[in-house]
């Protein structure tokens, strides 16, 4: 196997082997502590732009599901990075190595370095811009490179991620037994006419949606419609929705202009909520602010506590920046919090339906413990039409 090398912005340099394209990229170097999800990891829209270490020492046992995927078009990182990759993988249902799908999709990976000093690093120094290359393995040369980039708030990634044009879903979330359909086609337990007469209709804005987030919303009973980032509020209106629903998505939410200045045309017009970037860019558009984490967010076993119910639930998350809920004193009150570090985790309008969480209830990788989340959507926006 080719050497490669990993090399951060601060000059300190990873060693190992590649095992996914022979190529050079730069993102931000981030780590997820989920032991197992890694497709799920590498196809979330979200991590756009950044180069994900996986905590757990060994990837790739299990390989590729093309039906796991949470979004079309093959990975979306810019580089991955594990301790030992395990390229003979059992798994009845897949259909490819790891290796071979990083590779095909031009995605490098790099393995045997170690991932728990590397984790250290990011923990003590905080995320920061990283290269990774087969190409090029002189260190000075890879470290001017990299103290080159200008950061991932330079970019706007959200216009890379979403959707070319409107579609309609209505897939639900898995379940034993069902017929698979294509990926992403949306023919999976398709409802009943009953059903879906019977449903309230949402509108997705996608910063970047993941596929768990459309099933979970079938589920909890909507007729979905996905609409691209930059769709005008004004047409998004003229569909006369139930409700609106704000995606997760990559990058730093000040980039996403467009879609701040959309929300804040909706707000009072339709029920609301968001979900982590679709939660920064709802923070933005009521005046508040947004501030980013040392290391972010990343992975399947975050406690958050509800502070409604007082629950602890074991979240999902993947995020770099938080809204800074204090900013938006006298709008909204904060409901959900943070149990590792206390940083703020959800919020809801005093007056108007809308709220907004920052992890991820659709799971996909993770845990289900918020799932509920989606029904309590549904509640709102029928109180609402009453």
């Amino acid at each position: 196997m080719k050497k490669a090398l990993l090399v951060l912005h601060d000059g300190t340099v990873f060693e190992g082997r590649s095992f996914g394209a022979d190529t050079e990229r730069i993102g931000e170097v981030v780590f997820n502590t989920s032991m197992t999800g890694y497709q799920e990891i590498l196809t979330d829209p979200s991590y756009r732009g950044q180069i994900v270490t996986m905590t757990y020492p060994e990837i790739g046992n299990y390989g590729i599901v093309p039906e796991d995927s949470e979004s079309l078009k093959g990975p979306k990182v810019e580089g991955f990075v594990v301790a030992e990759y395990q390229d003979c993988y059992s798994n009845w249902r897949a259909t490819q190595s790891l290796g071979s799908y990083l590779t095909e999709n031009n995605i490098p990976a790099i393995e045997w370095i170690d991932t728990r000093a590397l984790t250290k690093h990011l923990r003590t120094h905080g995320a920061q811009m990283g290269i990774i290359s087969t190409i090029d393995t002189d260190p000075r040369s890879l470290h001017a490179k990299v103290q080159a980039h200008p950061g991932i708030s330079a970019f706007d990634y959200v216009k890379e991620v979403t959707t070319d044009a409107p579609y309609g879903w209505s897939a639900a979330c898995w379940k034993w037994g069902c017929t698979k359909g294509e990926v992403g086609s949306g023919k999976w337990e398709a409802r009943s006419e009953e059903q879906a007469h019977s449903s309230r209709s949402v509108v997705v804005y996608d910063f970047g949606v993941k596929f768990n987030i459309l099933r979970n919303l079938v589920d909890a009973g909507f007729r979905v419609t996905v609409v691209p980032a930059q769709t005008p509020a004004e047409q998004v209106l003229e569909l006369n929705p139930d409700g609106i629903f704000l995606s997760n998505g990559p990058g730093d939410p000040q980039t996403v202009t467009y879609g701040i200045e959309t929300v804040k045309k909706l707000i009072s017009k339709k029920p609301i909520f968001g979900i982590c970037l679709g939660h920064q860019i709802l923070g933005l558009a009521m005046g508040g602010r947004t501030y980013k984490l040392k290391f972010g967010h990343h992975g399947g076993n975050h406690p958050v506590k509800d502070l409604v119910t007082g629950r602890v639930e074991i979240t999902s998350q993947n995020h770099n920046y938080c809204v800074d809920v204090e900013s938006l004193k006298g709008q909204v009150r904060l409901t959900h919090r943070n149990l590792y570090d206390g940083s703020e985790e959800g919020m809801q309008h005093v007056e108007l339906p809308v709220f907004s969480v920052q992890h991820h209830p659709e799971a996909g990788p993770g845990p289900n413990d918020s799932t509920h989340i989606f029904t309590r959507f549904l509640h709102m926006i029928k109180a609402y039409g009453e």
